[in-house]
């Protein structure tokens, strides 16, 4: 089995939560398999990750240079391809920075791009089994992909669970030196943060989150009043903002906030892995959709068909009673 690598997003010095879900992933593919992390970056804050990661994965590889202090797949690509055995499977976690990296990196080693995994069924000879999602979540694909010569695979965060043990003993490996030339034609210039809005969703540790199935503007009001009877904030998904009935403040998705609540109540939101990306920290996740088959109930805690519009009233009313 050739070696599998997992490649490190993180921010400000935190490791995003897919850093462990990609174990997770790559021993579906290889049980015994003694995974290599890989992260890019700069300065103390890719040390404090490097030895984060340590604790999890036998080995890290880091790659350390200014240019990389903000994460430029063009640049990153050309030091993994400097360093990376020619037959190694990268798992990348399917985000913007993903899409980006992942096509070309496959070019570059001449080995295969599966994008979009939700699972991995195992393997058969130099055969991987995975499942994707098409239309929406609507429709899981069974595909078959040789991975004889290698892979670049981008995994979606949330469907596998993290490995949460630690104790790995893992060694950091400076590979700064071997990443020849990594000039690029793009930069990276500035960041613009965005305005705050009235409620930092961010912050909040729970969320009333409302999709299409809200149906109307006039209904936001019967989702902020289930919102102050528990508590919580309210949230969407993008078509509520696309409508102009909410702030893009309020919208969790990879467009997006990302939000890490402890409780996320998401009501009438049909569950698309760019609106389940924005959600982090494993919340109790209790979902309300009329449609059965909606993807949200795939990742939810507590699944409930139901239309929303009768549901909103009905639990605020259940709550105001037994306070």
């Amino acid at each position: 089995m050739a070696k599998i690598f997992a490649y490190i997003v993180h921010k400000d010095g935190v490791a995003d939560d897919s850093a462990l879900e990609l174990i997770t992933a790559a021993k579906k593919i290889d049980s015994g398999a003694e995974v290599t992390a890989i992260v890019t970056g700069s300065g103390a804050d890719l040390d404090k990750v490097c030895n984060e990661m340590a604790e999890s994965y036998k080995e890290v590889l880091k790659f350390d240079n200014e240019s990389m202090a903000y994460p430029n797949a063009e640049i990153i690509r050309k030091a993994l391809v400097n360093v990376l055995p020619a037959d190694s499977i990268v798992l990348i976690p399917h985000n913007t920075f993903g899409m980006d990296l992942g096509p070309g990196l496959s070019i570059k080693l001449d080995s295969t791009y599966v994008s979009d995994l939700v699972d991995i069924e195992g393997m058969d000879g130099s055969n991987l089994k995975v499942v994707r999602q098409e239309f929406g979540g609507q429709v899981s694909t069974h595909v078959t992909c040789d991975i004889a010569t290698g892979a670049v695979i981008t995994v979606r965060p949330g469907p596998f669970s993290p490995d949460e043990s630690k104790g790995a003993g893992g060694q950091v490996v400076d590979k700064s030196g071997d990443m020849g030339d990594i000039s690029a034609k793009r930069k990276y210039l500035e960041t613009v943060v965005q305005e705050a809005g009235d409620v930092d969703i961010t912050k909040s540790e729970i969320l009333v989150s409302v999709g299409r199935g809200i149906e109307d503007e006039e209904n936001i009001e019967v989702a902020e009043e289930l919102a102050e009877a528990m508590g919580a904030d309210v949230a969407c998904s993008r078509p509520i903002v696309d409508a102009k009935w909410l702030d893009k403040t309020r919208q969790v998705g990879t467009s997006g906030q990302t939000v890490k609540p402890k409780v996320y109540l998401a009501l009438g939101i049909s569950g698309s892995f760019q609106h389940i990306g924005g959600i982090k920290g494993s919340p109790f996740l209790v979902a309300v959709n009329k449609n059965p088959k909606a993807p949200i109930f795939q990742v939810a805690d507590v699944g409930i068909v139901a239309d929303i519009l009768e549901f909103m009233p009905d639990l605020t009313e259940k709550i105001n009673e037994s306070k």
